[in-house]
């Protein structure tokens, strides 16, 4: 495996053993495999397990909070990348690994763009595992072998730039953006939220400006753009 590629220049481990790892995904057998590896591979003390994402975040609320967390991307209640955002506003300084079978170069490059701190393909060796862990716990970001970052002009739209700037939103205005996604009004954001309206204005007002747009309209135009649809589609007809 090339250096580029996640390797640690000394061979060594280098982190110290985890106490407490979060897997969210919805395949049983696949969770039981990854936490066997965890515990015998990685020497990860404590695993637990959420089946979506719902109970990904409602974990990540509860005390002691993972140390890290591997997440898939296709979950039942989540649409593309919206998921890792939501768990790395929630989850604020817990490396997220991403383990996912979308392992196309320009699916990796959007999910470290979203925060990953690394992706692993979903069938991988443990041993890749043992070096992705390492990778991280020195500070570094794991990619896998042969992963080449798209070039400036590979895709339809920007979407390194969009998810930059979905990125630096706050846990609230995602979810008021995710609202505005499903055509809610003001009024009716401010009742599932539970907050005043003049409160929901001024939290769109942060949105686009964050978002650098001018209307509700171009906000989720970006939010929908950063999506699994819109990031594959442009893939179509290549291998």
């Amino acid at each position: 495996m090339a250096e580029s590629h996640g390797d640690v220049a000394s061979g060594h481990r280098v982190r110290d053993p985890v106490p407490l790892a979060l897997i969210v995904d919805d395949h049983p057998l696949f969770c039981e495999a990854l936490a066997m590896t965890l515990r015998s591979a990685l020497g990860v003390e404590r695993v637990e397990t959420a089946a979506s994402l719902a109970a990904g975040l409602a974990r990540v609320a509860r005390k002691p909070a993972p140390d890290v967390i591997l997440l898939d991307l296709k979950l039942p209640d989540v649409d593309g990348l919206d998921g890792l955002i939501r768990l790395k506003r929630a989850a604020a300084g817990v490396p997220v690994i991403v383990v996912s079978s979308l392992s196309d170069d320009r699916m990796i490059a959007s999910a470290l763009r979203s925060g990953a701190s690394g992706f692993i393909p979903k069938h991988s060796q443990r041993d890749v595992f043992v070096r992705a862990f390492d990778r991280i716990w020195a500070g570094g970001i794991y990619t896998p072998e042969g992963f080449v970052p798209p070039g400036e002009n590979a895709g339809a739209f920007d979407e390194s730039d969009a998810l930059e700037r979905l990125v630096k939103l706050t846990q609230q205005q995602g979810r008021i953006l995710q609202l505005l996604c499903e055509g809610k009004l003001n009024k009716q954001i401010a009742f599932d939220l539970d907050i005043a309206e003049a409160t929901v204005k001024a939290h769109i007002t942060a949105i686009l400006r964050k978002l650098n747009v001018q209307s509700r309209t171009q906000a989720v135009l970006i939010s929908q753009n950063a999506r699994f649809a819109a990031i594959l589609q442009s893939d179509n007809g290549h291998p």
